[in-house]
């Protein structure tokens, strides 16, 4: 196999590697710097006998991920305020034709649910996303974390049990989150209250993660109430001369980019259950945001 095409077959699979090394990990930085120790075990291996590239690749971005995964949670790290994944700019495009395999993917990112596999253990996540997002047998996610089919079907179906006890139920509609997200940032920029609480579900959550770098809630807000005066608060305090929004597809779903010039300020997303906003996510930790400067 030469040089070229020992690159060209990765590069081919570096969607497929940095979608399991992200979901596995909520961050960003942690799963290219995965990607890359990937590519450095892959380009000095011997690849003589590996009949199947993808099989083999993500192999070994599972085990580097679960190991990154591990080495997290020795750390026993604390985060000032709510943690909510790094947000992971999506764009399936014409690589997943299918709308039902499109869903699976968006919902597996969403930030709702990777919230979720944050509580599993490093294998119970590793099982969960080879087997709910990307599809793999269970036989063969045995043979990727050498473990027995049994204890991996036992893995599964302990995490599937896990998230589907604390995953949040939200409509995916794309078309209807964002007109509903255009009207919250209609209602929100002018403070308009009255506004605001047509659109929010009365037990309504907002989630600021600011990880004690930006102004944001160090706790989770909750009801309509609370939420909408908060939003309002902001815009009547807040110096919006300098802002400018768009939006992206952030984490399978619309989201809104906000900067101050050129620079990042915030991401928000909103969760929507019978076309009213159950959740809003906003993240203003600088260190997550510092990617989407290019985007």
């Amino acid at each position: 196999m030469t040089t070229e095409t020992e690159t060209d077959v990765f590069e081919e699979h570096r969607p497929v590697l940095l979608g399991v090394a992200y979901r596995m990990l909520g961050r960003v930085a942690d799963a290219e710097d995965v990607v890359q120790e990937a590519w450095l075990r892959w380009s000095g291996a011997d690849r003589s006998e590996v009949r199947e590239p993808r099989a083999y690749l993500v192999r070994i971005t599972t085990r580097l991920a679960i190991d990154r995964l591990r080495q997290v949670k020795a750390r026993g790290e604390t985060y000032i305020g709510p943690w909510l994944p790094e947000p992971y700019v999506t764009d399936f495009g014409d690589t997943v034709p299918d709308t039902a395999e499109r869903a699976v993917l968006a919902d597996s990112v969403s930030l709702a649910v990777l919230v979720v596999l944050e509580s599993l253990s490093p294998l119970e996540r590793a099982v969960f996303v080879l087997r709910e997002a990307f599809g793999y047998p269970y036989a063969d996610i045995a043979a990727m974390l050498d473990r027995g089919e049994a204890a991996v079907r036992q893995l599964a179906g302990r995490a599937r049990k896990h998230v589907d006890e604390r995953r949040p139920r939200y409509d995916v509609d794309p078309v209807q989150r964002r007109d509903l997200t255009e009207r919250f940032l209609a209602a929100a920029a002018e403070g308009d209250l009255e506004g605001l609480m047509s659109l929010l579900a009365p037990d309504v959550r907002l989630v600021g993660d600011s990880g004690g770098k930006a102004k944001a809630p160090v706790r989770v807000l909750e009801t309509a109430d609370k939420v909408g005066r908060f939003l309002v608060g902001v815009a009547r305090k807040g110096d919006v001369s300098d802002l400018s929004w768009r939006f992206l597809e952030i984490n399978g779903g619309p989201a809104v980019l906000v900067l101050s010039g050129d620079k990042p300020d915030s991401v928000f997303q909103l969760d929507l259950v019978d076309g009213r906003i159950q959740a809003v996510y906003i993240i203003r930790n600088p260190d997550k945001l510092g990617f989407l400067a290019a985007e």
